[in-house]
Order: structure tokens, then C-alpha cells, then sequence
């Protein structure tokens, strides 16, 4: 490893060559303002916000894309650098409509936060503000292209680190829009609904479909019974938006919270996510075993599902017909846990909490969603939308006491919870899988590798003397690779190059998802995930196969895994889907 000597503003750092001037003033902890860039992504340069001179040289260098050279000495603030960033900042405004007060990023857009810390209090430049249509077509995201800035960051993350490309660079200069190709709307282009535009956007130009106004009004509908249940990833998230650390398991305080807002039961997806182990684990075994399909492919994220049925459905075979753990506990909720309460499953309302804006489109996506016989589950709402909930009805989250989740279906385990984290869903399936092989537990419950947040993790686990060759994807640009591998394999007539395959749409895996609070980054995701396996080691109970529930839900209900009311209330199909509409 090659280091550079620098200096920033007369601080000297060390760091590896090849680092950004950007980057290496964070060494130096100096902040450069920036708009368009993102350390998930490749610097563009857009904006020209993050302006900075190296003494000795004319030039002024834009710090995200320029590497440092080796004793340099780099100015990151003067008179001149800070009115050319507030210029550009003027600019940027004056083509950006005044609507903060009503925006679903007011006091959490990078754009207001600049104009506030470079005190913007007038308007120089004459307003060329261009009113463009929203598009609402996808029932996940919303596009307002009169708010876009043209930092590019949609685009670059659809293309480059999910390998969608729903999102092009249309026009030039002025007339540049960041929108689907040949004029389609987001609902006739390749968008798996992944939601990581809205993710990384700086400001209001794209978010999520908001429906906290239909939890609101189902909640005070005297005639419904409201459930909630959140996801495993959810909780080492919430509390970022009311100012705990990064990683907080907060748990029993969203309970609470969901009680506080006026939900009648509050139950837990990572009850799900057990059922989805045994549904999907059993799976396995059985393709094993039987001499079934090989690889397996999860297919927990809607997201991934829809990107396999419009890139890779040669690959449907493969996929695991295991619902996602939200799409198992609607119908149990609506038929096992109605039919032992006496509960009119017609006057049931779920209201699914997910990190995932996939999620809004997955309840609809056909009609396996509706197997209990009604829509499993009615209403999605991210972790973005349940803060604001929260913030709206006045609760102070961070001093809420904690409580416990309402039984049956609000108890899991260590299991159930690491499936918000990339390499998840492979170890929890992994400890069941091994049972229900060798009919012992697992020695070593904590398979280290198929951890971590790498893109792709490749890993052979001994069950009982058989290598299981095992991939996990995260950021679905990474799993064109893989499923190359096994095309290839397939083609030559040889065994498949692995046995089981998780993939997630979203780098980190749920952690990071399309609804989760602003600014996932390496920092968030490692704390994020670290949370997750900390919940894990602190249940009393880690493996799915061992949920008391569970075995009381098969024992009085679904019988076994794979048995026929398991298919037809906890299984679906996939079909071919167009990439265009």
C-alpha cells in the first residue's frame, strides 16, 4: 500500500494513493460541501460544489473526482472558492421551486441545509423554475422532476449499483431530465421498485408513495381490527430519526410507539421470517434430496423477484416459491390467528413496517397475495413514514418504555431478526437446513462467512459430510456474475457451481433499503447489521426450527412444511415479465 503525504488547509494527513482531495479532507476531518456526490457511488463532478485550489497551481480541482498528489498542499476554503459554491448554490435555487414548507424532504434535504449553512437569504438570479408533471404511475415511487437538481445520483445508482437502468440521462444542459427512456413513465420501465433513487437523492425530485394517511384513517375506523408488524431491519433504524446512534436496537420501543398510534395488535415479520425459514429451508432439503433444481434462489426481496422475472426468467425453476416473511404472516394472520380469536378476517387491516419500498408493490403484485382468501396485506409503510407518524402524533420515541409484541405471532428468533442484514437469510436457512438433515443443532450457530458487506460472498458449509456451496449477493449489479456461472455450468452439462444463492437488491442487504432514514452509508450499514447480530446472540432461542409458536402454528394449522395448506397459503408463482411495457 503506496501513502501520500498532503496537507489540507496546513493540516498534514496520510493517505493511500489514488484518494480523493475530498476524501482526504475527511481524513483531515475538514468538510467540503458537496451535491452530487455519494461514497456509493463513482464521482461525477456534477455539481462543482466541492471546489478546491493546491497551492502552486492555477487550476481549480473539483475534490471528489481528483486524486491527491504526493506533497501537496490543498486550500479547501477562501473568499473566492466560498462565493463560486455560493453561486452555484444561487443557481441551483433559482431553477428550484420554493415549496419547502409542503416538500417531503423539508428539513431533511441536503440543498436546504447548504442554502441555510452558506446563509442564502435572497434570491439574485431571476427564477427559471420549470413546472414538469409528476409521475405517479409506480406504486412504490414518485417522481417530481420540477424539484430535480441534475446531480445525477438517481441515474448512477439505478445503472451502477443495481444494474437496472430504468433512470437515463435525457436532453442537455438545461433541458436534462433524469427519467425513463423514450419518454415512459416508471411503471412501462425496467424499475424493480428498489426505491434506492429515492434513497439517494438529496432532495424531494423522487420518493416514496406516502400511505400513513390510510393507516391513519383505518385506525380510526371503529370496524377494523389493525395489526402491525415490522421488519427484522426496522428496528436498528428508527431510531436514527430521533437522534440515537446509529445501530440502536429499538425493539420494545416501537412497540410501544405502534400501540401508541393506536393499533389494536402489534405482531413482528421476523415471525415470519422463521415461517419463511421452514418453508424455504424445507425447500431446499427437498431439492437436495430429490434431486430437484439446483441452485436454489431466495426470494424474500420483491425487488430481486421482479428484476428475476424480467432479466433471468430462464431462472424461475431455481427461485424458491417461499413468500417473503411479510407475505407469510398475512395470511396467517388472516386465517390461523383470525380463526383462534374469532376475528372477522374482513374486518382485519395489516399494515406491514418495511425498509423496503418494493414491499407497497409486492402486495399486489398477483394474485398468490391474496391467498387467505382477502388481500393478505393491506397497507406497506417504510421506516421513513412510520418516524413521521411517530413526530406527528407527538410521541417521544427515544424515552418510551419498552414492551413485548403480542403472542402468537409477535415471537421469533435470533433468526428470524438477521434476515434485515446481507448473508441473513442464508445463515438462518443454514442452521435449519443442517437439523433437518442430521437432525442435530448446528455446533457453531454463526456461519462468519456468509457475513459481511461485500458484494458477493462465496462460502462451502459441511451438512453432515455434504459441501454445500453456498453465494450471497447484495446491489443486484452483482449478481449478473453469478447467474452467468450458473448459465454457464447449465449449458456445459455440469454441476451447478453452487447449491444455494441469496440475493438483495440493496447493498447491505434490508439495512440499507429504499425506505429506511436517509444517508445509508458503509458507517450506518456496518452499525446497522452489528445491531441485527447483536439482537440475534441475545434471544434465548436462534434457530427457527426452535420457535415454540412456530411448532404450535404447524401442529394446529399447516400440518408440516411444504404440506398442501403450507403451498397454498405460504407459496407462490413467478411468470416472465416484460422489461418494457
Amino acid at each position: 500500500m503506496s501513502i501520500v503525504h498532503v496537507k489540507i488547509n496546513g493540516i498534514p494527513v496520510e493517505v493511500e494513493a489514488g484518494t480523493s482531495v475530498l476524501d482526504a479532507a475527511k481524513a483531515a476531518g475538514v468538510k467540503i460541501p458537496t451535491l452530487c456526490h455519494h461514497e456509493d457511488l463513482k464521482a461525477t463532478a456534477a455539481c462543482g460544489l466541492c471546489i478546491v485550489k493546491m497551492e502552486g497551481s492555477p487550476k481549480i480541482q473539483r475534490a471528489c473526482a481528483s486524486p491527491v498528489q504526493e506533497g501537496a498542499s490543498y486550500i479547501t476554503d477562501d473568499p473566492e472558492l466560498f462565493k463560486a459554491r455560493k453561486t452555484v448554490i444561487e443557481l441551483i435555487l433559482s431553477t428550484h421551486p420554493a415549496q419547502c414548507l409542503t416538500c417531503i424532504r423539508n428539513q431533511n434535504c441536503e440543498l436546504q441545509t447548504l442554502a441555510a449553512e452558506f446563509g442564502i437569504r435572497e434570491q439574485p438570479f431571476e427564477p427559471r423554475v420549470k413546472r414538469i408533471p409528476k409521475d405517479e404511475s409506480s406504486p412504490a415511487i414518485i417522481t417530481d422532476p420540477s424539484k430535480c437538481i441534475k446531480c445525477g445520483r438517481c441515474v448512477e445508482v439505478c445503472q451502477d449499483l443495481e444494474g437496472v437502468y430504468a433512470l437515463e440521462y435525457i436532453g442537455r444542459g438545461d433541458n436534462t431530465q433524469m427519467v425513463p427512456a423514450c419518454g415512459l413513465n416508471l411503471d412501462q420501465s425496467p424499475c424493480v421498485k428498489c426505491g434506492q433513487c429515492a434513497a439517494h437523492c438529496p432532495v424531494g425530485a423522487i420518493y416514496e408513495r406516502d400511505d400513513t394517511e390510510k393507516v391513519r384513517n383505518a385506525i380510526f375506523d371503529p370496524d377494523k381490527v389493525v395489526i402491525a408488524a415490522m421488519a427484522p431491519s426496522v428496528r436498528v433504524a428508527i431510531g436514527e430519526g430521533f437522534g440515537l446512534p446509529e445501530g440502536t436496537v429499538t425493539t420494545g420501543k416501537i412497540y410501544t410507539a405502534l400501540r401508541q398510534l393506536g393499533f389494536d395488535k402489534v405482531f413482528d415479520t421476523n415471525f415470519g421470517a422463521d415461517l419463511t425459514i421452514m418453508e424455504e429451508g424445507s425447500e431446499l432439503v427437498h431439492r437436495l434430496t430429490h434431486n430437484g433444481v439446483l441452485p436454489q434462489l431466495t426470494s424474500c426481496c420483491p425487488a430481486w423477484t421482479d428484476y428475476m422475472e424480467k432479466y433471468y426468467p430462464d431462472m424461475i425453476p431455481n427461485f424458491s416459491t417461499a413468500k417473503s416473511p411479510m407475505q407469510m404472516q398475512g395470511p396467517i394472520t388472516k386465517t390461523f390467528w383470525a380463526q383462534k380469536t374469532g376475528t372477522d378476517p374482513a374486518k382485519i387491516v395489516n399494515v406491514a413496517i418495511m425498509p423496503c419500498t418494493a414491499k407497497k408493490f409486492e402486495i399486489g403484485r398477483d394474485d398468490n397475495m391474496s391467498s387467505s382468501g382477502y388481500k393478505d396485506n393491506d397497507i406497506v409503510i417504510t421506516s421513513r413514514e412510520l418516524i413521521r407518524m411517530i413526530k406527528l402524533k407527538g410521541i417521544d420515541f427515544a424515552n418510551l418504555p419498552e414492551s413485548e409484541a403480542d403472542s402468537p405471532i409477535g415471537e421469533y428468533t435470533g433468526a428470524g431478526t438477521i434476515f434485515g442484514c446481507t448473508g441473513g437469510v442464508m445463515e438462518a436457512a443454514l442452521r435449519t437446513a443442517y437439523f433437518e438433515v442430521t437432525g442435530k443443532e448446528l455446533a457453531n450457530i454463526e456461519v462468519d462467512s456468509v457475513r459481511g458487506l461485500e458484494g458477493v460472498k462465496k462460502a462451502t458449509v459441511d451438512i453432515n459430510g455434504l459441501k454445500l456451496r453456498v453465494a450471497v449477493v447484495s446491489g443486484l449489479v452483482n449478481v449478473k456474475n453469478v447467474l452467468e456461472e450458473v448459465r454457464q455450468a447449465r449449458a456445459e452439462g455440469k454441476e451447478p457451481p453452487y447449491h444455494f444463492i441469496e440475493v438483495m437488491a440493496c447493498k447491505g442487504g434490508c439495512i440499507s433499503g429504499g425506505g429506511q432514514p436517509y444517508a445509508s452509508n458503509t458507517k450506518n450499514r456496518i452499525a446497522r447489521s452489528e445491531g441485527l447480530y447483536e439482537d440475534d446472540e441475545h434471544c434465548k432461542i436462534r434457530c427457527s426450527h426452535q420457535n415454540p409458536s412456530i411448532q404450535k402454528l404447524y401442529k394446529e394449522f399447516l400440518g408440516a412444511p411444504l404440506s398442501e395448506k403450507s403451498e397454498e397459503l405460504l407459496h407462490t408463482t413467478y411468470q416472465q415479465r416484460p422489461i418494457y411495457k
